[in-house]
């Protein structure tokens, strides 16, 4: 009889977790709509785009090294190309970390909520906001094409000491146009916005070339680049 109570016991705090859980996540989710609602009818996504594009160092995605762009796809996000603006399974792996270090220790966030991020929500890490983001990422990719979002994504990320997007990047730290860049210095610079404060190659040139080091392994290991590809990435010149 004790054995009943106590699974009865048991699958009633099982079922008012559940409950809770749900509650939270509508909540969460009601929250987070709203906001990306309001974000939308203050700036629209063409006038977001627009806005990114009239830049006068604005640089078309065509005017990019394809070594630079499998890069910045390659560590930020290499389902890019196959998932709807997110991506579940890193999701579901960041979330996981997570809830067992017992604070927001990764994001999960792909290409196009980042820009989203970047464009309409504050870095601020809570889960409306991350509902927001994720909302507006879906509105993202239904009315512009991968190449599009990528385009807008690196026209519009911090890179440090002061370059707020790829053009300034590559003239503040290389002194040349993007289009002129070095396989040394589109894997250097594709690692920077992840962290640009701990990236910056002109502040921490140490540590930027660690995270360059993870930038080409993940290229490696993603196919886009050979071993002897990677060696001449890694040097300098």
């Amino acid at each position: 009889m004790m054995r009943g109570k106590i699974k009865r016991a048991l699958a009633g705090l099982f079922v008012l977790l559940l409950a809770l859980c749900l509650s939270a996540g509508l909540y969460v989710g009601l929250k987070g709509y709203g906001m990306y609602r309001e974000a939308l009818e203050q700036k629209p996504l063409a006038e977001m785009a627009e806005q990114v594009r009239a830049q006068p160092d604005f640089t078309p995605l065509d005017e990019l090294p394809r070594l630079y762009r499998d890069a910045v796809v390659a560590v930020e996000d290499h389902r890019f190309y196959s998932h709807g603006g997110v991506d579940f399974i890193a999701l579901c792996r960041a979330l996981w970390n997570d809830v067992c270090a017992g604070a927001f220790v990764e994001g999960g966030s792909t290409i196009t909520q980042q820009l989203a991020k970047n464009l309409y929500f504050t870095q601020e890490k809570v889960l409306t906001r991350k509902a927001a983001e994720a909302f507006m990422a879906w509105a993202i990719e239904k009315q512009y094409t991968k190449d599009e979002i990528l385009e807008l994504y690196v026209n519009s990320i911090y890179f440090g000491s002061g370059y707020y997007n790829v053009r300034q990047a590559s003239e503040g730290y290389f002194g040349k146009a993007p289009a002129q860049m070095t396989p040394y210095e589109c894997t250097l610079l594709a690692g920077v916005p992840n962290a640009p404060s701990a990236y910056d190659p002109a502040q921490n040139p140490g540590l930027a070339r660690q995270r360059q080091k993870k930038v080409v392994e993940q290229m490696v290991e993603r196919g886009c680049l050979s071993a002897a590809q990677a060696r001449e990435a890694l040097t300098p010149g």
